[in-house]
């Protein structure tokens, strides 16, 4: 350590060596006893020049329009300050109230195509200066973007109209057809033939018994393999009439023969019991 300059040199100053920097002096004679002590404290502040700002248009530059040039740098010790100025075509340089110099905001109203030019900001504080620029075209018209996205939109949408009216029609109609369809390999109804004028028909409707004689008339041709050959019932059968004996007094008695030549009062003192067959209509009903 030097015994009378103390001073302390710095080479490369940078922000983090900003701070409080402390010197003591001790007094002390020859024998080394102190005769006085004093301290001195310096505020060390390192300054930072203003980093390069970044440059934004906010709004659409068309006619009539309003827009914003914002202007911010990220770093700069003390706070930087803004100034715009427009470059081209012509020089021009704005002030208060649409220059903001603390935000670095500029404030552009009423767009007109002769305000089209590039325009410069530039930060600065006591030890720098740096800059940015931003080119602003006014149009006259909306811009191509929204033209596009307006046609898009429409043709979209009117897509999706005709789609919807398309189904829309389309289920109307397949709600229709299955009403108005006609199956060309249908089948019609089958109708039961009425019975002829030598049929017996009850009183109430119904077919109590019908004789046919179409029913006793031998099938044409030979039988199929498999088939049933319908074969009349009793009640359908002709049978031959039978013959009445004569007695004393010549008046015939009935007697009932049974096919086969067995007389009704036979089998009855035989105990057979009445049984009833039924017999097949011509239309399939059992009667």
């Amino acid at each position: 350590m030097p015994s009378r300059n103390v001073s302390l040199r710095l080479k490369g100053l940078q922000e983090k060596d900003s701070g409080p920097y402390s010197c003591s002096v001790n007094v002390q004679d020859k024998e080394g006893t102190s005769r006085g002590y004093s301290i001195k404290t310096l505020e060390l502040n390192v300054l930072v020049p203003p980093a390069p700002p970044s440059c934004r248009l906010l709004g659409v530059p068309r006619v009539g329009a309003n827009v914003t040039l914002s202007c911010q740098s990220p770093r700069s010790k003390p706070a930087a300050e803004y100034q715009w100025d427009r470059q081209l075509p012509s020089f021009q340089t704005f002030f208060a109230p649409a220059l903001d110099i603390i935000r670095g905001s500029l404030s552009l109203t009423n767009l007109s195509s002769s305000m089209s030019g590039i325009y410069v900001c530039k930060a600065h504080n006591e030890v720098g200066t740096a800059q940015c620029n931003v080119t602003l075209e006014v149009s006259t018209g909306p811009g191509a973007a929204v033209v596009s996205g307006a046609v898009v939109g429409t043709l979209v949408g009117l897509g999706l109209l005709a789609g919807l009216v398309l189904l829309y029609h389309r289920r109307g109609k397949a709600l229709e057809e299955p009403a108005n369809d006609i199956k060309e390999d249908a089948i019609a109804p089958r109708t039961l033939p009425w019975a002829k004028s030598s049929d017996t028909i009850s009183r109430n409707g119904t077919l109590s018994s019908v004789t046919s004689a179409r029913a006793l008339r031998p099938p044409h041709g030979p039988p199929r393999p498999g088939s049933l050959t319908p074969t009349p019932s009793l009640s359908s059968r002709v049978l031959p009439s039978p013959k009445l004996p004569t007695t004393d007094g010549g008046h015939p008695r009935a007697v009932t023969t049974i096919p086969g030549g067995v007389s009704s009062s036979a089998l009855g003192r035989m105990g057979a019991v009445p049984v009833m067959v039924p017999a097949q209509s011509q239309a399939g009903s059992l009667v």
